[in-house]
This record gives structure tokens, sequence and C-alpha cells, in this order.
């Protein structure tokens, strides 16, 4: 631990995710942890509301004033901090100078966005920057990857303990799913999709399901894509696509990689949402499908787009009520098969709405593991993924701190 004056910066405090995130460190954060931490945003007024909702026990709360798209603010805030926490996003378009910041100052990172093709991007221009200064920086912890990757990764676990091996093939399944989406998320897809209708490339790159890995990762394996009602004879029922297979499996794909292939060389993971078996969970799958697909093609057109953001859509800053995310959950099922036909299935559960309840809460302890957890001597710099840089350590924090469960089936 550096001599820095705060463990943790929360930029970005006053957002949705930023407000919820800064309850769950203010509730759970006690004088044993012996953690300093502090706000931090483009308001001043902003900051001070913030802590006077939070209550007289946020009234020690140091406020830092930092603009994202500042090089110098970001640069003086990594100078006060172990552990930077952002939730300002759409991170396409404004996370870059963070990062920068971070990786060539060596300070620890973490956030929630899942912007695959940012992510990418800034793995290409910093990953050796934050090599050298010794910064550990990791994308996606949040919904967006935590339960898919550690999920994989601890059927892996398990597999190894039971057969020996690992499964070369493992699909995730959302079983049930309660949640609502907040007005940044809502801006993140929106920025996606319409950065993909004007860029064949990006097209092109948001298809590879190995973009996150390195080039000399195995690729001549063919992956499965659920895109349309497709049944799912495993589970006895139909399967819909899910709209964070995207990133998840692009995250999954990445630790497969970052841990010199642990779960094979032929590894091969999909995801997708199970409906109902018959005719009902086909008319279901197929409704999901046309709605996604509808969404990302109003979402790239321009009169569409405004079309959905001022009449559909929830404003930056808006999301679900605190009665939506206590009564929010999700319900996550992995089975995996050995390359000997021996199979596993285990369960990942989460309290409250997953995007928001359940993700300040992964994300803060995520925060919180970086600092504590792991010295600069335990896992060098880097682009980690959650499963490589915390493994069973976050499992047993999120457990015990996080209203999430593992469980083998």
């Amino acid at each position: 631990m550096s001599d820095s004056q705060y463990d943790i910066i929360v930029f970005g405090a006053t957002s949705f995710v930023g407000q919820i995130l800064c309850k769950y460190l203010l509730d759970t954060l006690t004088d044993a942890d012996s953690l300093n931490w502090a706000i931090a945003g483009r308001s001043q007024t902003k900051l001070d509301t913030l802590k006077t909702s939070l209550g007289s026990n946020a009234s020690a709360l140091q406020t830092i004033v930092a603009d994202a798209a500042s090089a110098t603010d970001m640069a003086a805030m990594c100078k006060q901090a172990n552990v930077i926490v952002s939730t300002v996003g759409p991170y396409a378009l404004y996370g870059e100078p963070l990062v920068k910041a971070c990786a060539e100052s060596g300070t620890d990172y973490c956030d929630l966005t899942g912007e695959v093709q940012w992510i990418r991007e800034m793995v290409q221009k910093y990953e050796s920057a934050a090599k050298e200064s010794g910064a550990r920086i990791v994308h996606c912890c949040g919904f967006d990857s935590i339960p898919s990757d550690l999920g994989v990764y601890f059927l892996q676990q398990e597999s190894n303990k039971q057969y020996g091996k690992p499964c070369e093939r493992v699909k995730m399944r959302v079983k049930a799913m309660r949640g609502g989406a907040s007005g940044g998320t809502v801006a993140s897809m929106v920025n996606i999709a319409q950065e993909a209708a004007s860029n064949p490339a990006l097209r092109k790159e948001l298809a590879n399901p190995y973009s996150l890995c390195s080039s000399d990762y195995p690729t001549h394996i063919r992956q499965p894509n659920v895109t349309s009602a497709t049944k799912d004879d495993e589970f006895s029922a139909w399967s819909a696509p899910f709209v964070m297979a995207a990133i998840n499996t692009r995250i999954v794909q990445r630790s497969n990689d970052l841990s010199d292939q642990a779960y094979g060389s032929s590894f091969t993971y999909d995801e997708a949402m199970l409906t109902k078996p018959g005719i009902a969970g086909w008319l279901t799958a197929q409704s999901v499908t046309v709605g996604i697909g509808g969404f990302m093609v109003a979402a790239a057109i321009k009169p569409s787009r405004w079309l959905l953001e001022k009449y559909v859509l929830p404003a930056p800053g808006e999301g679900p009520s605190p009665s939506a995310q206590e009564k929010g959950f999700y319900d996550l099922r992995f089975a995996g098969k050995t390359t000997d036909g021996q199979t596993l299935t285990v369960k990942v559960t989460g309290d409250k709405d997953p995007g928001y309840g359940s993700t300040s809460k992964m994300l803060g302890q995520s925060a919180i593991s970086l600092v504590q957890d792991f010295s600069k001597a335990d896992k060098a710099g880097g682009f980690w993924t959650p499963a490589t840089m915390f493994g069973d350590t976050l499992i047993q924090r999120l457990k015990k701190h996080s209203g999430l469960t593992f469980e083998v089936l």
C-alpha cells in the first residue's frame, strides 16, 4: 500500500450507480477496515448534495472536484489514491483520460463498463504503461461481468477437483432475473449501436468472440452464439439471446487467455436466456429476439434514436427506484462438459437489482479487494479480468458481503 491520501476514490459518485455505491461503502466499511475513502465528480454542489443525502455518517467524507475530460484533473486525482473506482459512462465517451492517468501513475482502477470495443482500445493503448507502472486495471466489475466470469471460474475449479480436468464446453443460461435499466446503461448501449452503424470495422470487431484476447490465443474454435429462439435440450426449454452476452463471453475468453488457457485450448462458452418449454417458450424467445434486434436498429438510426431518447428511454441519472432495486434478483445456471463427457452444473444467484443494487456491491468489494487483498508483488500491473485478478478471494467477499451465492448443483 502506498502513502496516498486515500485508499479509494469513487469517481462519478453523483451518478445513479455512484450514489448507490457510496451508500453501500458507507454502510459496509467499519473502523476495523481502516480504509480512508473520498468521493469525486465535476460538480461541488452535487457532491455536497450527495453527502447530505447520505446522512450524518458521511459528514467527514472528503470531496474532490475533477472533470473526466481533463487530463490534468485525472492525473491530480490519481496522485491522491491507491484505487480509483469509476462509474462515469459511457466509458467510450468519457473514460479514457482516467484509464490513461491510472496506467501511467501506477494507480489501481476498476469500473463497471460493458463496452467491449472501448476495453480493447484501452488494452492496446495502455497495457504496456500499466505493466511498467504496476497499475492493476480491472474492467467489468459489475453485473457485466463478475457473475459470468467468476461463475465459469468457480465451475472450472470444481471440475478440476472432481474430474482432474476443466470443462471444455460451458454454457450459461439466465434462469430468472428481475431488474431495470438506468439512463447511463442505456446511453452506453445507444452509443455502441451508433458507433457500429457507421463503422464496418467496429461491426466486425464486435462480432469477434476473441476480440479481447492476445494475438497468440487459439481462435480456431468456432464459438456458439445464440442469436434467435433456440431449443435448449440440456435445460429442457427454449433460449433467447441475452443482451449482456456480447461482453461477458469476451471477458470469459480473456480470462482463459490470461490464465494460460486454464480452461483448455478448445474452450467454448456462450450465454442465453431461458424461457419455457413448448410453444409458450418459443413465442417468448421470439419476442425477446425481435425486441433486442429492434432496439439496436432503432438506436443506430438518428430519427428513431431521438424518439427513443426523448420519449422511451430513461435519462442519464435515472434508474430503478429503491423499492424496485430491493425486489430485483438473478439466478444463473452454468453447465459444463469435459472432453470425455463428464458434466457439472453450478448456480450463481444475486439479490437486488442486478445492474444497480447488486452491481454496486460487486464493484465496491472489487475496489476494497484491490486495496486489502493483493499487494503489487502478488499481482503485477496490467489489464486483468475479475476472475484472473480476484478469483476465490472475491467469491468469498461476494458471498459474505454482497448477497451472491455460488453453488454446485
